[in-house]
């Protein structure tokens, strides 16, 4: 059977020009190819057309929005997993303006679908304090416990993400005047963070007693699991809720945590943009928006710079007994 121009075009952009031409990370790219395979799914199941059958010309905007309404009401999609999944066939459109210039229009009305507001989650992040306590929990007289300490100390101190810190091999960590870790970020970026002395002294003790500073052994993945196989994002997942509290807690919160101590430690958004890996200070920006203990204290301080020594209104019974009378 020949191949439609659909087939073409979407083998081409997933196999060669993700990763050879823009250099997209495995991860983005299977998200892109779950996207598609959804797509194709809807395509079969609810418009009869069978994946070899679809072509450019059926790929239009109101075959996407029944897409999108069905990953809504059927698979009980959430708005933010809708606009995902609409993000990755806007950079295939995008992607086939130049590929296909015959089909400009069909395909700029497909970028003109909108994506769904919604109102986004409030930004997690843990309290020093948290840290702490997830930090002490790790029982040290045990090779696993030592492990998770090293993980769980790193995760945080580095910012990285989960894949970042999977994919780590022994060499990335170097124990020179600063000690630092090199992440390869999203788009094969590169950065190298400075690492806190107590991160590096765990590190290095984690390092020395699995016999991972020989030379022979600097490839080597940082860290694996009971079956000495490369540890997984699920793995670390597991790792951080054997030893929190929190039911909902994800590793990423601890990239989270660090941004925001960070911010409220006064460093500047530009050097926390650089240390997280982000291509703009504007993803960065939303820790700043978020933190509402800064803005909290930001406005004490103007009140006492503005009406110094001014009465609080907590201490007053009077005025306390006469709110609650309003509620």
């Amino acid at each position: 059977m020949k191949p439609t121009d659909f087939a073409i075009h979407l083998t081409k952009y997933l196999s060669t020009f993700l990763p050879a031409q823009r250099g997209i990370s495995a991860n983005t790219i299977k998200s892109y190819s779950d996207s598609f395979r959804l797509f194709l799914t809807y395509c079969r199941d609810n418009l009869n057309i069978q994946p070899e059958k679809l072509t450019l010309k059926k790929f239009d905007d109101k075959m996407i929005v029944g897409f999108l309404n069905w990953l809504e009401t059927e698979r009980g999609n959430s708005v933010a997993t809708r606009n995902q999944r609409l993000a990755a066939i806007h950079a295939f459109c995008r992607y086939l303006l130049v590929e296909t210039p015959s089909y400009m229009a069909l395909l700029q009305r497909n970028l003109s679908i909108p994506a769904k507001k919604y109102a986004k989650p409030h930004l997690g992040y843990l309290s020093a304090k948290d840290v702490s306590e997830i930090l002490a929990k790790p029982n040290l007289k045990t090779s696993d416990g030592r492990r998770d300490l090293a993980i769980l100390a790193l995760l945080y101190d580095s910012g990285a993400r989960v894949s970042e810190l999977v994919n780590l091999r022994v060499r990335d960590v170097r124990f020179d005047e600063f000690p630092t870790v090199t992440l390869n970020g999203k788009g094969q970026k590169i950065r190298h963070i400075p690492l806190m002395s107590k991160t590096a002294e765990f590190l290095r003790k984690y390092i020395s007693e699995n016999h991972l500073d020989r030379p022979e052994r600097q490839d080597n993945p940082l860290f694996v699991n009971r079956q000495k196989q490369k540890l997984t994002r699920a793995g670390v997942a597991y790792i951080l809720k054997k030893y929190s509290d929190k039911r909902d807690i994800s590793p990423h919160i601890l990239r989270h945590t660090k941004a925001m101590h960070l911010l409220q430690s006064g460093v500047n958004i530009v050097y926390i943009r650089d240390i997280l890996g982000h291509a703009s200070v504007d993803t960065t920006d939303v820790y700043a928006r978020a933190d509402d203990e800064m803005k909290r204290k930001a406005l004490e301080k103007i009140t006492d710079q503005v009406v110094p020594n001014s009465p609080d209104w907590r201490g007053d019974n009077g005025l306390l007994n006469w709110l609650k009378t309003l509620s």
